[in-house]
């Protein structure tokens, strides 16, 4: 049984392999003692001397009989080297072993090629420092540099693991709000696997081959040749939804990628033309996160707001149905 909780930066735990556990690897049965960790990093202690049975080193595939003592030394090293950048962020929710931030359209998650600083991950380490113990500073999924939203971000490597399992089990809870060409009639389910394209590596496509994907999405609102849908995923592949509703042949309203060329409704109003040709962004907002808070298990629900363009696109698209429609009442 374990007799320490779960530790902050460098500390030891102590455990007493059980009974019904004896004839089990010691890796294995770590995952079982400490399940706030992933096997991998359970893995990386143990070759790394972190952990003894009964005062001895040990090895991975060492067989326990039970009863043993085991001590597990938690060291967590830097694992970013970016660095904290005073960026504002807006957290709708934040305790101990979280936050939940509402991330503005532009503003690119991981520093990398292109965008060495001035990202996510340099706001967050400004925010608190200790992140850079963890992998991608606690980002546990990422939003694309112009989706707009809330996003989850784990505060301790516990938190962390858990997220990630809790994302791949699917049971975390994330509804988009996106804008897409064509007036739908229906909502529906895109379920098509998704991959690298082929030649393309920018790009994402539908693939025989590709991993599994799923979107479902139904309708909000509907306009002259729009549509304004809410999706849901229920897999978090690349580029998901962008990808599926390219599919579904309705891409998303300015979707540099997978938009294609601006498409203009015959007879739109001067204020439609303007938001269409100046939205540069896709449409596409996270709107609702809701998942079980990974340590205690309470349901966190946060929402964010539509951003600013896109409500303008939005009521554009509004009145120009609006204009439409009383035109064509005038002419019969």
């Amino acid at each position: 049984m374990v007799t320490d909780s779960a530790p902050t930066d460098s500390e030891t735990l102590a455990a007493t392999v059980p009974y019904a556990l004896a004839g089990k690897r010691l890796d294995a049965t770590l995952a079982e003692l400490f399940p706030q960790y992933s096997r991998a990093r359970l893995a990386g202690w143990i070759k790394s001397g972190n952990v003894t049975v009964d005062g001895e080193g040990a090895r991975p595939r060492d067989t326990l009989r039970g009863g043993e003592a085991i001590a597990l030394t938690v060291v967590l090293e830097a694992q970013t080297h970016a660095e904290p950048q005073d960026i504002p962020l807006t957290i709708l929710y934040e305790d101990a072993d979280l936050f939940v931030i509402d991330k503005p359209a532009g503003l690119v998650v991981h520093p990398g090629a292109g965008n060495p600083d001035g990202t996510l991950v340099n706001a967050l380490l400004f925010r608190d420092p200790s992140l850079a113990a963890l992998p991608r500073a606690g980002v546990v999924h990422r939003l694309d540099k112009d989706t707009s939203g809330v996003m989850v971000v784990a505060r301790t490597l516990p938190a962390q693991t858990k997220l990630v399992e809790m994302l791949a089990a699917r049971d975390v809870h994330r509804q988009y709000l996106a804008i897409v060409v064509g007036a739908m009639v229906s909502g529906g389910t895109a379920d098509a696997a998704i991959d690298r394209h082929p030649r393309d590596r920018l790009r994402m496509t539908v693939r025989e081959d590709g991993r599994d994907a799923v979107t479902h999405y139904r309708l909000r609102d509907r306009y002259r040749a729009h549509t304004a849908l809410e999706c849901r995923l229920e897999t978090g592949r690349t580029h998901q939804i962008r990808v599926h509703m390219q599919h579904i042949k309705h891409p998303i309203v300015g979707d540099p990628l997978y938009g294609g060329a601006l498409r203009l409704p015959k007879g739109a109003t001067d204020e439609l033309t303007a938001a269409l040709r100046g939205f540069k962004r896709q449409a596409l907002h996270a709107e609702v996160l809701e998942f079980a808070h990974p340590i205690t298990g309470v349901t966190i629900r946060c929402q964010a707001d539509v951003p600013a363009d896109m409500r303008g696109l939005m009521k554009a698209l509004r009145e120009d149905t609006r204009a439409h429609d009383e035109a064509s009442a005038g002419r019969r």
